[in-house]
């Protein structure tokens, strides 16, 4: 089992540094273009920075309550977590596609895909292998 462990904690790094920076790369470009990406008027340039900083360190964080043992807690907060890059598409409500360049549907794709890694992991984790049983105080 002790196998398993560590294969999940590399594997949630993994997850977690791919979602990171595809998030950091498509926040920073929605930050700096932010004129140009269809979304609600409520989000303003310092929201975007500011959820991003927020959520990655509920993303940190949660891998770290992972690696100590405590499941439940981690799996709450990757889930809180996940909305970094499922929210992402949301953009395909506020406009058409033709108004979105390659390079923002890649961004985008890319952070709904993480994202949905790490749901998939969360997944895993708790119902396949069922880690939280041996849950340490």
């Amino acid at each position: 089992m002790m196998n398993l462990e560590v294969k999940g904690q590399k594997w949630l790094k993994i997850l977690l540094i791919a979602s990171i920076i595809s998030t950091g790369i498509h926040f920073t470009d929605n930050y700096l273009f932010i004129e140009q990406y269809p979304q609600p008027d409520w989000i303003t340039a310092p929201s975007i920075y500011q959820s991003w900083l927020i959520l990655t360190a509920v993303g940190i964080t949660a891998y770290w309550l992972y690696k100590y043992g405590k499941f439940w807690i981690s799996y709450c907060c990757l889930f809180v977590y996940s909305f970094t890059g499922l929210a992402s598409p949301g953009h395909y409500l506020y406009g058409s596609l033709s108004r979105f360049s390659a390079k923002m549907h890649l961004l985008i794709w890319t952070d709904g895909l993480t994202s949905l890694a790490i749901l998939g992991f969360i997944f895993w984790s708790a119902l396949i292998i069922k880690e939280w049983q041996k849950q340490r105080c």
